[in-house]
């Protein structure tokens, strides 16, 4: 049986300072893992470390996030250099680091369902209309979002923002403070159905906090979620996924245990 483990990485593997929280007295310090203008932005405790390092040294690893392929590149993770990834969301293919020109084809033929970005980008405009100092990014061709002052987001704005996502074929993801504006065609899981398909693998073990990571879980034949994160915050689970307890940076930790734990048992 050929397993294939398909992860989230912020706030599932990988924290900010903000969502690690301090580490316990006697504790080595946090190991860094991904650097922004010369500042350490992105975390894993030493643990998670040296039990991702053990993990992606036996079983293939899928780094699954919505970030853009150059914020993905910034993330350092101990252990070999995945042969597989996905990034922003599922609309970049890459395969050992290189985005793959077939996979585009079939995600801009998705995409043709849907209504266009520039509809999307005037929708979220609006959304952060209370909030002046909302900064706006669209991955070109792919989706938008925005960082966000969270309490100047109301939800009447958000609640009309998913109104208008429901019928023009987007959904919307609040996360910390960035709020996505996504098609709902473009999906982590389809891009790791892709790679499952390539690799061979039966099996595809998934772990995620968020509603963008729903269609990855529900996926799976088995996986995990941390306590926190929306999925959390709105008590979501399958009979196949794993709701944890741990929140924060040791939330990471034992979503690698889990991850050991049942490749080990298949």
């Amino acid at each position: 049986m050929s397993v294939l483990i398909a992860t989230d990485l912020d706030r599932t593997l990988v924290y900010s300072l903000a969502a690690a929280g301090e580490p316990l007295p006697g504790e080595p310090p946090w190991v860094v893992v991904e650097h922004l203008d010369g500042r350490a932005i992105s975390h894993v405790s030493v643990l998670a470390a040296q039990r991702y390092e053990a993990l992606a040294s036996t079983w293939p690893v899928v780094p699954v996030t919505t970030r853009t392929p150059a914020q993905l590149a910034r993330i350092k993770l101990p252990g070999p250099l995945a042969p597989w990834a996905v990034a922003a969301n599922g609309g970049v293919l890459l395969e050992a680091g290189e985005p793959d020109p077939a996979w585009a084809d079939t995600v801009g033929s998705a995409l043709a369902a849907v209504a266009p970005v520039a509809e999307a980008e005037a929708a979220l405009a609006r959304a952060c209309a209370g909030d002046p100092g909302a900064r706006r990014y669209t991955v070109p061709g792919l989706f938008c979002y925005a960082v966000v002052d969270r309490p100047a987001v109301t939800a009447e704005h958000l609640d009309a923002l998913r109104t208008w996502g429901l019928a023009a074929g987007w959904g919307v993801s609040l996360q910390g403070r960035k709020l996505y504006l996504v098609p709902s065609v473009l999906t982590k899981s389809a891009a790791v159905a892709e790679v499952a398909r390539r690799t061979g693998a039966t099996t595809v073990l998934a772990a995620g906090d968020s509603l963008l990571d729903t269609d990855l879980l529900e996926f799976a034949d088995l996986a995990v979620r941390p306590g926190h994160g929306e999925l959390a915050d709105r008590g979501w689970t399958r009979p196949h996924v794993t709701a944890l307890t741990a929140t924060g940076i040791r939330a990471g930790e034992e979503v690698l245990a889990w991850f050991a734990e049942q490749a080990g048992r298949l």
